[in-house]
């Protein structure tokens, strides 16, 4: 896949799993990817989740896609960087009104936005389960 291909995949299947560390122990969870656009891929969480608490001690992070139709998926790692700055949290709570009541409860602060710095995908099929990965630049 191209760099293209990739970020049109995740596109396509937004939902995904993402592994972080806490102390010397992975963290999974299933989530739906905010956006993938020019900033690269976003993902949105809150500041009184783990997670979140689990980034700010460790940024290095790795989503998994599939299409498990098509018996398609895509890794992507990289660290965590969370976006700052005017209208981040307005955007999120535009595309996500239901997040609203944890900006109620907590302030607009508490919503945050990370993409994945120095991403790199990798790509796997059943065709090429044994072959040598190889790693697209995102």
């Amino acid at each position: 896949m191209t760099k293209e291909e990739v970020i049109s995949f995740v596109r396509s299947n937004p939902v995904c799993f993402l592994a972080t560390v806490e102390g010397n122990a992975p963290r999974v969870r299933g989530m739906q990817m905010f956006k993938a656009d020019e900033r690269g891929i976003l993902i949105q969480l809150a500041t009184v989740k783990d997670m979140y608490k689990q980034l700010v001690a460790n940024p290095n992070v790795e989503l998994c896609f599939n299409d498990f139709k098509s018996g398609i998926q895509v890794r992507v790692s990289g660290k965590a960087e969370f976006l700052e700055g005017p209208g981040v949290a307005e955007e999120v709570l535009t595309a996500r009104p239901f997040l609203k009541s944890v900006a109620d409860a907590h302030g607009q602060a508490a919503i945050k936005v990370f993409r994945i710095a120095n991403a790199q995908a990798t790509v796997w099929t059943r065709e090429t389960n044994l072959a040598p990965k190889t790693y697209i630049k995102l």
